[in-house]
């Protein structure tokens, strides 16, 4: 069925008889042009009312946000054909909110906060839309051993024995409170009655609530024409399927509605918790976007649900709810900014691929989904679907594309054209046939016992005149040695690997490349020895996924800018980057900017993504705390830093293994004040003394040192001398002394002597 066919009996020799189906180049060179039979794949639009710009009426029946609503296809296995969606998010839409709230023990001071939330709810709402209302549910555990207390002591008072807390009600699987209404005061009403209630092990029950909370439609009250949002409040892990085995529940959840007259959960002792998909199942079925409002201990835990969950967010709830409006808003803001389409029942056969066309005007083929926009925005896809083959029986298929939490969705219903017109003109025991076969778009189709391209043989007849045409060229072995020759014609051999076939049994289906053991990958059929991959697969063995869903980054890019997209994952071609969609790279250029988007829109609400409502998006692996002093010791912290009115903001940030990063930032910026006149005048003075003094030192210093070297040099000089002072010819003594001779009398004596 996937080439075109030449339908009448001459067609070349009798040896090239098996070409008649071919590729339509082929046909045309071997001069078949104008009797070819080659239907292609067609489309109708059947149902294609306009896009709605705004809320219209208080039903809001007449609203539509996709276009068109119902298409018809007519394929022809191997010929693609696409046609294109158009998506809007109409302002003004109404809004369902149910809010599902965790009344065990240590919620008791969120009870408190909340007791006024549907009034202060209410305002913001109707900020965003002029047509809201409000229901409230709480929930538990179930009430058996060993999720909570069953003594017949705590059956009335589980808190009994507790000192911090002694009086609470009995435990509970999952009560409907207030339907959802318009009403708020009843919602104040409601919140003022309740009391906490207490259970045995930390995990609670609240997945068995959402379930009952997304269909029991008609109790709850979800509106058709809405946007149905679940809140969904809680500071502990929730209990998953097969943990009620510890209990002895070992019945599946059916996903049906079991609210009693009390409206109150009834199948809590009898089924298990429900599954992640069947959650997912149910709030896809109903419309529901589901939000997470958990504290930041369970945030990641949460967070991961949200990738099994399609159409569920998740936000960090303080631990006394104080910021629960809050949450609730920008999680709302959150859900309207982005449009994801959903396909439903597709038929295996049928290949789907999506390129989407967002805001910016680009085309990102492989994708389904468009973020960063603003209530009123158009998006567009383009949706190719082939059939790859044809089905056993002569039916027609429908499928469902719906973005993700709208009611609005796109009908296609699918019929195959699967026979070429020539078969409506078959000939019974025609001559063309040797009168043993029914003759048909140029070929003979035998009678039992017959066979033959003009059924002229009969089964069992044998000879050498009927094998000429059972050789692929002259010296190969007859039917390729993979079959046997009867009447010119192959008949291949079975094997338990699969099916041979062809004029000269050359082809099989089980000899084309495999990837991991498998072949063609699953993602492909094998034809001849080559594989031929379904729709959104390329590649020799059919392992390349032409898909880009898992290449696009937080911030709409593809690869983060730093990389490409080859096989549906991220090659990082900038030096440093890495992650699945190269979003890290300590080392590159202008990641300090990026950092600086999410501090200033996380913790100033300000900044360029504070102003699209994207910072949750973009920022939501970025965990940032804020110190006095900023500490740089650490080698493998990247510190950063931007101006401020004046002032520098300092941050580092540090890559951590679990893919996040860890942005630690001053409280407030760096500032130093400008210095006054009086200080300059006095700097520039001390600094003049200052400088006088050195240069006074200096000369001393050096006049020092020169006398020092004169007197030295005196002193050696001296030490050289070779003469007494006593020799000097020109020295005389100041004293001169003169000798006399005389004698004299005295008393008779007689003297003789000198006189100096």
């Amino acid at each position: 069925p996937f080439c075109p066919f030449f339908a009448p009996q001459e067609f070349g020799s009798t040896k090239s008889i098996t070409s008649r189906c071919d590729f339509l180049q082929n046909l045309i060179a071997n001069g078949c042009a104008g009797a070819i039979e080659n239907p292609s794949s067609s489309i109708s639009v059947v149902k294609n009312v306009p896009l709605s710009s705004k809320g219209s009426g208080q039903t809001h029946l007449d609203v539509t946000q996709i276009m068109p609503q119902k298409v018809a296809l007519n394929l022809r296995p191997g010929d693609r054909t696409s046609f294109r969606v158009q998506v809007r998010q109409v302002e003004d839409y109404p809004v369902d909110l149910y809010y599902l709230m965790d009344l065990s023990l240590s919620m008791n001071d969120d009870l408190d906060n909340i007791r006024n939330l549907g009034t202060k709810l209410a305002e913001e709402m109707r900020k965003l839309t002029s047509n809201f209302r409000l229901g409230f549910g709480s929930f538990v555990d179930k009430n058996i051993s060993p999720f909570s207390y069953t003594a017949p002591r705590y059956q009335n008072n589980p808190c009994i024995g507790y000192k911090l807390f002694p009086s609470c009600v009995p435990s509970f699987g999952f009560r409907h409170l207030l339907s959802l209404t318009d009403k708020v005061d009843r919602f104040n009403e409601e919140v003022q009655k309740q009391k906490v209630s207490r259970n045995r092990d930390a995990p609670e029950g609240g997945f068995d609530a959402i379930l009952q909370a997304a269909v029991c439609k008609e109790k709850i009250g979800w509106r058709k024409e809405a946007s149905h949002l679940l809140v969904f409040t809680t500071d502990d892990v929730p209990h998953i399927a097969l943990d009620g085995k510890l209990g002895g529940l070992v019945q599946p959840h059916d996903g049906q509605c079991h609210l009693n007259e009390a409206n109150e959960y009834g199948a809590s002792s009898q089924l298990d918790y429900p599954s992640l998909a069947l959650l997912g199942e149910k709030l896809a079925e109903n419309n529901i976007h589901l939000i997470f409002a958990v504290t930041k201990s369970h945030y990641v835990l949460y967070k991961n649900f949200t990738a099994l969950i399609p159409g569920t967010t998740v936000e960090i709830l303080h631990k006394d709810s104080k910021n629960i409006i809050e949450l609730i808003v920008k999680a709302y803001n959150s859900i309207r900014s982005k449009v994801e389409l959903t396909v439903w029942d597709s038929p295996e056969d049928i290949g789907l691929t999506f390129t989407a066309t967002c805001q910016d005007g680009l085309s990102y083929p492989g994708l389904r989904k468009c973020g960063d926009l603003k209530i009123g925005d158009t998006v567009s896809f383009e949706v190719a679907v082939e059939a790859r083959s044809c089905p056993t029986e002569d039916t027609s298929h429908a499928f469902t594309i719906k973005p993700a939490g709208f009611r609005d969705k796109l009908e296609v219903a699918v019929t195959y054209d699967c026979l070429c017109g020539c078969t409506g003109r078959a000939a019974p025991a025609s001559g063309k046939c040797s009168g043993n076969g029914t003759y048909a778009c140029g070929l003979c189709e035998c009678d039992t016992g017959y066979l033959g391209a003009r059924c002229e043989c009969e089964e069992g007849a044998s000879g050498d005149m009927h094998h000429a045409m059972c050789r692929e060229a002259e010296g190969k072995p007859l039917c390729s040695g993979r079959g046997e020759c009867s009447c010119n014609q192959c008949l291949c051999y079975e094997s338990e690997f699969g099916n041979i076939y062809g004029p000269f049994c050359e082809c099989d289906d089980f000899s084309c490349a495999r990837y991991k053991g498998i072949l063609c990958s699953g993602h492909g059929e094998c034809h001849c020895g080559e594989c031929k991959c379904h729709a959104g697969y390329i590649g020799d063995n059919c392992n390349c996924s032409t898909e880009t869903d898992g290449c696009v980054s937080s911030d709409g890019q593809m690869c983060s800018g730093r990389g490409t997209c080859v096989c549906g994952r991220c090659q990082c071609t900038e030096p440093g980057a890495f992650g699945e969609t190269c979003e890290k790279c300590p080392t590159c250029p202008g990641v300090c900017s990026t950092k600086r988007d999410c501090i200033e829109c996380k913790l100033f609400n300000s900044g360029r993504l504070a102003d699209n409502q994207t910072c949750q998006k973009h920022c939501k692996d970025e965990i940032i705390t804020t110190v006095d002093v900023l500490e740089t010791d650490d080698p493998n912290a990247i510190l950063c830093a931007y101006p401020v009115n004046n002032c520098v903001m300092k941050f580092t940030y540090l890559e951590l293994a679990s893919g996040k990063s860890n942005l630690t930032v001053l409280k407030e910026p760096a500032c130093s004040s400008a210095p006054s006149a009086v200080t300059i005048v006095l700097a520039v003075i001390g600094s003049v003394v200052l400088i006088g003094i050195i240069l006074l030192g200096l000369w001393k210093l050096l006049v020092t040192i020169h006398d020092r070297r004169e007197f030295d040099r005196f002193q050696s000089e001296r030490s050289r001398a070779r003469y007494e002072m006593a020799s000097n010819p020109l020295y005389r003594k100041p004293i001169s002394t003169h000798n006399v001779e005389f004698t004299f009398n005295k008393l008779n004596k007689s003297y003789n002597g000198t006189v100096d």
